[in-house]
């Protein structure tokens, strides 16, 4: 079978199961190989302070709610579709929190542990985000400006964070390359609530 037309649509289906089966099983990214998608609201950029807590829809705020799962109390789970973190704290109940997830492209579902926390942690952007972004800063210390923000929880053998911002507006937001971020207030009572161990549970619904 010689016709181009046909052949080209088999050789991007070729492309994409060989993707797919290069994926970790414990983490299946969706990424989009022709461009990078623009996020759902513009981020800051590294070194600004603390913007205003204002600016953070009251649906994002941290709250106690009703939730039923078969996890056990201290789990953690990630609702990237609607921009939640929930903390498990049994009897059908949970501690939610708004957070800013992965845009269009960098958003990922997987299982893993909690295995390093750092209070206000330095910020080395990886290869993959200089290749994007190249003006960015190669090395930015701990501090208010910090894109990490106050605290950092990392996840398994990842480049995935847990983690706080310097840009609280974006809560709500598809902003980050798949990072979950939260308010600093909020990211600093999570970090006070679980240990290095803890399940983290990334779900896209």
């Amino acid at each position: 079978m010689n016709d181009p037309t046909v052949r080209a649509p088999l050789t991007a289906g070729l492309i994409v199961a060989a993707l797919a089966l290069a994926a970790p099983a414990q983490s299946q990214l969706r990424l989009d190989a022709y461009a990078i998608p623009e996020p759902t609201h513009a981020d800051v950029d590294p070194g600004r302070e603390e913007g205003s807590l204002d600016n953070v829809d009251p649906r994002f705020r941290r709250t106690p709610v009703f939730y039923r799962t078969q996890e056990p109390p201290g789990t953690v789970i990630v609702h990237t579709a609607d921009r939640y973190l929930f903390l498990i704290q049994g009897n059908n109940r949970a501690l939610r929190y708004g957070v800013g997830v992965g845009r269009d492209g960098f958003t990922w579902t997987g299982t893993h542990r909690i295995t390093e926390k750092k209070e206000w942690p330095d910020w080395r952007p990886p290869p993959e985000m200089i290749e994007r972004q190249p003006y960015l800063p190669r090395f930015m210390a701990g501090g208010p400006g910090n894109p990490l923000g106050a605290r950092a929880m990392y996840l398994g053998k990842t480049v995935y964070r847990i983690h706080g911002t310097n840009a609280p507006e974006t809560i709500g937001h598809a902003v980050s390359s798949g990072c979950i971020r939260l308010v600093n207030d909020d990211v600093i009572d999570l970090f006070q609530r679980i240990n290095i161990g803890t399940k983290v549970r990334v779900l896209h619904h």
